[in-house]
């Protein structure tokens, strides 16, 4: 593989050239024209392989950067039932739903790679409030930033429409939280559809403006995607694809539960499902939707978690124990 090493203050940047091995397969794949095509990808981090025979399923997700809580809890709770599958989130590092997406992939040990609009170079990563997050993502194992940009670029208006082609090129989907009609979210959508790869949607309220893009794009025969199991069944994978383990480390995921763990699958399922203080019989509903548990085992479950310390239970909330 040809590739240029670039040694900067405390960073390394690779750079990766169409004709190199390692070179992601379905950008290879994308109709461009000869000012939109990639001439090199620069990467931070240690990029997943995205060869043709990767056993991974790309999936970008975008939404409003002035989300609601309905958007914020739809992105974390579909990427938390994610874990343990073969599924690497790609977004943009924006501020919102971008930052939600990847944010949500590291707790649970997905991989992600994030596209900003700028260059990769400390001093520049757009935007500046996630530049710990961008830090996060480049020493995560099988997580990078990329940029096609120069390290030194600063973001400027066009830039974040032509990373958008990346992030929809080098995904199998793209799933659209929240959105209004004109959001530069739907642009990435849109180019999904151009490169005929599935678009994926978040119904929201009729209420909402941000529910006017992905209630659009659903009436235009995207896929809606009301749980998690919708998103794996769009990726062409079953439940019998999930593995104990993850990926990476997985930052923050409840103490990081594994099979050498005393818990039950079921209450290492219910425990992804809390990732924040939620009212019980909100929790109890979506174990039910996601896992088909009856009421009793449900609170069986509850009951041994609250004993051992994984959960709290106060005032009709529960919440993540510090076990």
């Amino acid at each position: 593989m040809e590739e240029e090493i670039i040694t900067q203050t405390a960073q390394t940047v690779r750079t990766l050239r169409p004709n190199d091995a390692d070179f992601p397969y379905l950008l290879r794949q994308l109709p461009l024209s000869p000012s939109e095509q990639v001439k090199e990808l620069f990467i931070r981090g240690d990029l997943l392989s995205c060869d043709k025979d990767t056993p991974y399923r790309f999936l970008c997700v975008v939404g409003s950067r002035k989300h609601t809580s309905y958007g914020e809890r739809a992105c974390q709770s579909l990427i938390e039932g994610l874990r343990g599958y073969n599924i690497c989130i790609v977004s943009g590092l924006a501020i919102g739903i971008d930052a939600i997406a990847h944010e949500a992939a590291l707790r649970v040990g997905l991989p992600t790679i994030a596209f900003p609009g700028s260059g990769l170079d400390r001093k520049v990563l757009y935007p500046a409030r996630n530049q710990h997050l961008g830090e996060r993502i480049a020493n995560t194992p099988h997580c990078a930033l990329v940029s096609e940009f120069n390290n030194d670029f600063t973001a400027t208006d066009w830039s974040f429409p032509r990373r958008n082609r990346l992030m929809a090129g080098i995904s199998h989907a793209t799933l659209v939280i929240e959105a209004k009609l004109d959001s530069g979210t739907l642009i990435t959508s849109r180019l999904a559809g151009d490169y005929n790869r599935d678009v994926l949607a978040v119904p929201g309220p009729i209420f909402s403006s941000l529910s006017e893009g992905p209630n659009m794009l659903i009436s235009k025969g995207a896929a809606i995607i009301r749980s998690s199991e919708d998103i794996i069944a769009a990726l062409g994978l079953s439940p019998e694809d999930r593995s104990v383990t993850s990926l990476s480390d997985g930052g923050d995921t409840r103490g990081g539960h594994d099979a050498s763990d005393s818990l039950s699958q079921q209450e290492i399922n219910i425990l992804d499902l809390l990732i924040e203080p939620m009212d019980k019989e909100y929790l109890i509903d979506k174990i039910i939707q996601q896992h088909h548990l009856s009421i009793a085992e449900i609170n069986a479950h509850l009951s041994m978690l609250e004993l051992s310390g994984y959960i709290i239970e106060s005032g009709g909330m529960i919440e993540p124990g510090h076990t």
